[in-house]
């Protein structure tokens, strides 16, 4: 797990000037603590952070073959670089070292850019090729690892890891791009497919772009990507069978290491299967972690507790206040963009307890978008299902208008928040799923514009993309498409976004077992009825670790980790409240109605409206501003 960061003249082989690629290293040094390097060479630079888990000794970076023609850059890990390595002694290739890079340049060199289609892992490299002249960037099928470019006017491209090391190039051009923060108000983290920097752009879950001097900036090319369109017709057993077999696999090989390594156990289904598996694979006691709360009905402890003593883990339990907001300006400066997830906080909190005995820990991320793990996945079969009995023509006009009258009410038992449901209802499948993973609805946010932030947005809506993406879907039924969309735009863009940048912070390294691409692929050809079963999501995994599992541990409720800042606005963080309304970075931007922002905090303080959310949205855009535009 590291940070990279490099130069590439696309025109002519100009010098880079090392200091240049230092300075972006510098900005991010969090991500690797135990080392560094760079090299250029005629019209490139790149430059590495280390922090150091397979071959500790020889495994610097950045790393060239002998004749120097290749050399890489390279964050992340390839789990399978054992097997690949054998494959590639087998037809002659000589290694100098134990590590996965080597792995990449003895791979490119014997099958090109096919190499990628052999690695499986979470990366994000830069390869350069002296006798092609050519920079190829490559990020993994899923996104775990993130990558930044930006083309500037002298002609070089920059990238790396975070957008706080792009920043750090003087050339880079620091202006706001409007459609981002359009994007970001719809979903409360900016989509990896925006950045709120114009002219800076991520590349893509599972994309590669390869650069040839000489030649103008191409589109990214994508190798891979998930296909809901197949169905398996293995029988349930089967199924069963072949889960626990690939998750075994995934879990196992993410533990390959050279350093201290564990896991986070919050005691919900996912991390105790990530958990149990551990501990069948290890002759020693797995090193687990959980964050407590003081509040009773936010904590899950007793949860994790269980599963700690079932599989008698090295178990550590830190107690922390939910009123956790001094990491506020912390968290801005990690996330670069705003990301208004404020799970984050506790995430940051089980990451720094993690760190301090392991360099390596275990997540559950990814289950629930793999196997339908989110109420929002219930409700939109159920919801398609109903569309699909009730004429348009009579479901648009019956449930916009008991939505448009139907009151908020944040306030009442969920069973009696009806309105975003009858607002969805009435409307189309994509159109609803885009509302029910959104923070803002749109309506809410073109009440807060200004009229000159609506004229300079025109007709652009963020929730077109979900609406796309859906559309587009390899797939035949409406859950794989939901699953689909979450799968190429949340997927990236929040959780893994979260994880990476929470545990980075740190220098610690995650790793996502039940984000395998091969245990993706598995689920998505999975009938339906094995993902979703009655009120039940992730029906086949909790169904397959029930041998290893208690009942109640798999088939209680989802909690999830949660923040109270609807309680911080009316407290601690009242002021702040007031503020965006008043004399903010967001205030002076023109791009908001400042009267519309106080009544949105007045509400709020008084108790009349529950807005907290956004709230915390608008503060986390605000710390942004301030960072990357001095607004």
């Amino acid at each position: 797990m590291c940070g990279i960061a490099g130069i590439f003249h696309l025109e002519t082989a100009k010098p880079v000037d090392p200091a240049r690629v230092r300075a972006m290293l510098d900005a991010m040094p969090h991500r690797g603590p135990d080392g560094s390097g760079i090299w250029t060479a005629p019209g490139v630079g790149l430059g590495h952070l280390r922090l150091s888990i397979i071959d500790l000794e020889a495994g610097a970076q950045p790393m060239l073959t002998e004749d120097e023609s290749l050399a890489v850059i390279f964050n992340g890990e390839i789990y399978n670089f054992g097997e690949v390595r054998a494959e590639l002694e087998a037809k002659g290739h000589i290694f100098r070292t134990h590590s996965d890079t080597e792995v990449i340049l003895h791979g490119y060199r014997q099958w090109g850019e096919e190499c990628v289609h052999r690695f499986n892992g979470m990366f994000a490299f830069a390869l350069f090729d002296a006798r092609a002249q050519s920079l190829w960037l490559v990020r993994d099928r899923l996104g775990v690892k993130p990558l930044h470019y930006a083309l500037l006017s002298d002609g070089s491209l920059i990238f790396g890891s975070e957008l706080k090391s792009l920043l750090a190039h003087p050339l880079l051009r620091r202006a706001p791009d409007l459609s981002a923060v359009e994007d970001y108000m719809a979903y409360g983290y900016v989509p990896d497919d925006a950045c709120l920097v114009a002219g800076v752009r991520k590349l893509g879950a599972g994309e590669t772009l390869r650069l040839v001097r000489g030649r103008p900036l191409p589109q990214p090319q994508r190798y891979w990507d998930i296909s809901f369109a197949d169905r398996t017709k293995a029988k349930p057993q089967e199924l069963e069978e072949e889960l626990v077999a690939l998750m075994r696999q995934a879990v196992r090989s993410r533990m390959v290491a050279d350093v201290p390594l564990g896991a986070f156990l919050s005691g919900g289904v996912d991390s105790s299967s990530v958990v149990a598996l551990m501990a069948e694979a290890s002759t020693q006691a797995v090193k687990t972690c959980t964050i407590g709360f003081d509040v009773a009905s936010l904590d899950e402890t007793a949860f994790a507790d269980r599963i700690a003593r079932r599989f008698a883990t090295d178990h550590r339990t830190r107690i922390v206040s939910p009123d956790d907001y001094g990491l506020i300006d912390r968290l801005a400066f990690h996330f670069d963009e705003p990301f208004a997830d404020a799970s984050a906080l506790p995430t940051f909190r089980v990451c720094e307890l993690a760190r301090e005995q392991v360099t390596v820990a275990l997540s559950g991320d990814g289950a629930d978008e793999a196997f339908a793990g989110y109420r929002r996945h219930r409700f939109q079969m159920q919801g398609e299902r109903l569309r699909g009995l009730i004429p348009a023509s009579v479901r648009q006009p019956l449930f916009g208008t008991l939505g448009k009258y139907y009151p908020k009410a944040d306030w009442a038992p969920r069973a009696l928040r009806a309105k975003s449901t009858f607002l969805e209802l009435a409307g189309e499948g994509g159109a609803a799923y885009a509302a029910s993973v959104g923070v803002t609805p749109h309506a809410l946010r073109h009440r807060l514009y200004s009229q000159d932030m609506k004229s300079r947005l025109g007709a652009y809506r963020a929730e077109d993309r979900y609406i796309k993406a859906m559309a587009d879907a390899p797939a035949r039924d409406p859950l794989d498409r939901a699953q689909y969309a979450d799968i190429r735009i949340w997927l990236p863009g929040d959780i893994l976004t979260k994880t990476d940048r929470m545990s980075m912070a740190v220098s610690l390294e995650a790793r996502e077992p039940l984000l395998d691409h091969r245990l993706v692929e598995f689920a998505a050809r999975l009938p339906v009825n094995q993902r979703i079963r009655g009120n039940s999501g992730k029906y086949l995994l909790k169904k397959a670790m029930e041998p290893y599992l208690p009942q109640d541990i798999l088939y209680r409720q989802k909690m999830g980790f949660v923040t109270p800042i609807s309680a911080w606005f009316r407290g601690a963080l009242a002021g702040e409240a007031t503020a965006i309304a008043g004399g903010s970075s967001l205030a002076r931007t023109g791009w908001f109605d400042t009267r519309a922002l106080a009544k949105i905090a007045a509400d709020h303080k008084s108790g009349m409206a529950d807005h907290g959310r956004l709230l915390w949205q608008l503060l986390m855009l605000d710390k942004s501003l301030e960072r990357l535009f001095g607004i």
